[in-house]
């Protein structure tokens, strides 16, 4: 039940580095993985989370250095939480930012397949709002926590720009 201090030291290292390693391969993995997960997602995110199981603790596997993981863990995400917090940029490294699908009743097929949502999926985000068109639509976004939000254009009052921080790419003619 006791280890040394090296051993710990060595867990809080590998924790530190495996939280760093899946926090920017979650991040850059795609957006629309975290929002809503598929069968195929969720596998993934068990299976990654039992490989660096051992990566974090290596052979101890007391329960002082598990909690020692644990520890580390929960300081890192209240650390990073609490800079994302204070500073925009960070936060916008960190989560990302919206991303226009849908634009004035035009599905943006580029930002889609940029974004790894398909057209099926951003169909069934309409149904799920209650939109039966991409027509009926002022504009749909992927969120940076995987969501898309729909906004149909009678939701929207004239001179109301709701989308001014979602990213999009140069409108094409």
């Amino acid at each position: 039940m006791t280890a040394s201090w090296h051993t710990l030291l060595d867990v809080a290292l590998r924790t530190s580095v495996v939280y760093f390693f899946v926090l920017i391969g979650l991040r850059f993995g795609g957006t629309r993985t975290l929002g809503q997960m598929s069968v195929f997602d969720f596998v993934l995110l068990l299976i990654i989370s039992n490989a660096v199981q051992n990566a974090m603790v290596g052979p101890d596997t007391s329960l002082v250095g598990g909690l020692v993981a644990a520890a580390v863990l929960m300081t890192w995400h209240w650390l990073i939480n609490t800079a994302r917090l204070r500073s925009r940029r960070l936060a916008k490294l960190i989560a990302g930012e919206g991303i226009m699908l849908i634009y004035h009743g035009k599905i943006l097929d580029e930002h889609c397949h940029r974004a790894g949502v398909t057209r099926d999926e951003l169909l069934q985000a309409l149904r799920e709002h209650g939109v039966a068109r991409a027509d009926d639509v002022l504009f749909a976004v992927l969120e940076p926590d995987g969501a898309i939000s729909v906004v149909r254009d009678d939701d929207i009052r004239p001179g109301e720009r709701p989308h001014h921080r979602i990213k999009s790419l140069r409108r094409n003619p």
